[in-house]
């Protein structure tokens, strides 16, 4: 049996256990929690290192990639380095495949109609094949990397205004320390509303959902939410808020979606190949066979 562990940077609260099988293969997948600790996260890699399969580093991205261009977080790397015999992977290269097919696959199945809906994604620097994929299907976009990950509340409505902005924001950003940039540990616990009139003013919210959950509204009725990695209290929590439906870019594995750090972690310890040889057609290859698609949660009709 093949063994991922995510280590996340993320509360332990959302830890995850279970078995599955995956392309033939039997896995035993964890998410573990250091509740924003890095020298428990460092530890915690290195113990393992050389005894699985392979990493999911949760809770922060190796790197952004802009308009074909990747900007290295600097503290990531404080991670990465620990990783001497296992693999280690952010879910980077699953991004732009994974989430991008998504996207696609919400409007060419008839999940949900997103031609001329209005979409909040709350961060599209970390996700813009979702970004660009939602421009493609002909929605109305609306970009809030400065409203919630600068505090600066000035919306951006094309991705040609973010890669300019992006262009001159990211090589500053990914130098300061993580923490600034994202909710870590029991910060991820905390919602704080804040400039909810892009909430209210979307059909969809979509990104990452740390940063959605961070500045979630009182109230989201009938709103969907497009996103990543949701766990049962997420639901329940959603639920409560008036949400309609969750859609998440990954299926439900064991009673939650899981991040695209660990589904690329499945993907590279089948694959068998060095981190360096490993092309991004050996993902779209992969995603292919696997026919990999949306998860769909009615929140309307279920009783999470």
């Amino acid at each position: 049996m093949k063994r991922i562990v995510s280590v996340s940077l993320g509360s332990s609260k959302r830890d995850h256990a279970f078995e599955t099988d995956f392309m033939g293969e039997s896995f035993r997948i964890e998410r573990i929690g250091t509740n924003g600790d890095w020298d428990k996260a460092i530890q915690l890699i290195r113990d393992l290192d050389g005894k699985i399969d392979a990493f999911g580093m949760g809770g922060i991205d190796l790197y952004v990639q802009l308009g074909g261009k990747r900007y290295v977080i600097k503290d990531a790397k404080r991670l990465m380095v620990e990783a001497r015999k296992t693999p280690m992977v952010d879910g980077s290269g699953l991004k732009n495949t994974l989430e991008r097919k998504c996207v696609l696959d919400i409007q060419k199945d008839g999940i949900y109609d997103l031609k001329g809906k209005k979409v909040l994604m709350v961060c599209g620097i970390d996700r813009f094949g979702m970004a660009e994929a939602f421009e493609e299907v002909g929605a109305r976009l609306t970009v809030g990397d400065l409203i919630y990950a600068v505090g600066v509340p000035i919306p951006m409505h094309s991705l040609k205004t973010l890669r300019i902005v992006g262009s001159l924001v990211a090589p500053i950003v990914v130098r300061l320390p993580f923490d600034m940039l994202y909710p870590t540990g029991k910060k991820q616990e905390v919602i704080i509303p804040k400039y909810s009139k892009y909430y209210y003013n979307a059909d969809v919210i979509a990104g990452d959902f740390i940063y959605i959950r961070r500045y979630l509204p009182e109230r989201l009725d009938g709103k969907v939410i497009v996103t990543n990695t949701t766990t049962q209290d997420d639901l329940i929590l959603l639920k409560e808020r008036g949400v309609s439906k969750v859609i998440t870019t990954t299926p439900d594995m064991g009673g939650r979606s899981f991040g695209t750090n660990v589904i690329e972690a499945l993907m590279v310890s089948l694959m068998g190949k060095p981190m360096d040889q490993i092309r991004p057609e050996d993902y779209y290859a992969m995603l292919k066979e696997l026919n990999m698609k949306p998860g769909v949660i009615d929140l309307e009709r279920s009783s999470a």
